[in-house]
């Protein structure tokens, strides 16, 4: 992982750059995390408590970077726009954030950028988020800097889950288009460890790489496995694939129109031949089941 094998982390105070963090602590890597003034303060002492050397600085203002990045010999980037900030925007997050942390990145001679982007088929569905994802992958891949670009589908955990509209708990979800297309779901754990693995795995040097779990589930037959789970009924909400093109097309701002664009993706479905992935990076997935189980396990 470099000379002095310190790894940057920057999203580190959001669920997935968290889980990055303690993997690799847990392998005895140094971790400096990226966090911000507004960054959650049970966050930054969750980062704070496993070692991690913490450095305040913001992808809005490039001013910041050129620091952060000194003495990295790796970064792993999951920040995106939380909208927590009225600035927080894609164009300035998302878009030119990311990219001046590229370029910081090279000036000071990182050795390794993983980035985390989102699966072909989503990026296919044009609207600033992707247009946001498909702009640093450009950047990173004329930067010069040994990268891998970890393509991922939707999360598990977002997308069966309450934030998703699938409310486990109270047996009530919302299904975007028919819900028949499969979609090779994938725990946000099992990105974590390919971002972790990617660092010093030869094979994904330079790669692109499409993330998704052991095998695509529709959303319907994942509402009938938690069915089944717990012997009772889910009470389904459809919106129609038809609505959601209204909703991308009359979106008023660009958060709106990438979310709509989300939807899209996901009720078009985004099923994922994970053999060439597991070929370069081997991983043991997450599955669908293993999720409910995890999820109705929790919540009862």
């Amino acid at each position: 992982m470099g000379e002095n094998g310190t790894t940057l982390v920057v999203g580190a105070t959001g669920m997935l750059g968290g889980l990055i963090c303690r993997r690799l602590a847990d392998r005895g890597v140094p971790v400096r995390a990226a966090v911000r003034s507004v960054s959650d303060p049970e966050r930054v002492a969750a980062l704070r408590a496993l070692g991690a050397e913490l450095v305040e600085a913001d992808l809005k203002d490039p001013a910041t970077l050129p620091p952060l990045c000194v003495g990295a010999s790796a970064i792993v980037s999951t920040a995106e726009a939380v909208g927590r900030q009225p600035d927080d925007t894609l164009d300035r997050v998302d878009r030119d954030g990311q990219s001046a942390l590229v370029d910081a990145a090279a000036a000071a001679g990182v050795g390794r950028f993983v980035f985390i982007s989102h699966s072909t088929n989503v990026l296919a569905v044009d609207t600033p988020f992707e247009r946001a994802k498909l702009a640093v992958e450009q950047r990173l891949q004329g930067s010069g800097i040994d990268h891998t670009i970890l393509r991922a589908t939707f999360f598990t955990e977002f997308w069966l889950g309450p934030p998703g509209g699938f409310d486990h708990a109270n047996r009530k979800v919302t299904v975007y288009g028919d819900g028949t297309s499969p979609i090779s779901f994938i725990s946000q754990d099992d990105v974590a460890e390919f971002a972790v693995r990617s660092l010093d795995t030869l094979a994904a040097r330079n790669a692109v790489l499409e993330l998704g779990g052991p095998n695509p589930v529709s959303p319907l037959a994942a509402i009938e496995l938690f069915e089944q789970l717990t012997d009772e009924t889910f009470e389904r909400t459809f919106v129609p694939l038809s609505e959601l093109k209204s909703q991308l097309a009359g979106a008023t701002d660009p958060m709106q129109e990438s979310f709509a664009g989300l939807m899209i993706a996901y009720a078009r479905g985004d099923a994922i031949d994970m053999g060439p992935t597991l070929g370069r990076v081997p991983v043991e997935l997450t599955s669908v089941a293993d999720y409910a189980r995890r999820a109705l396990g929790a919540t009862g």
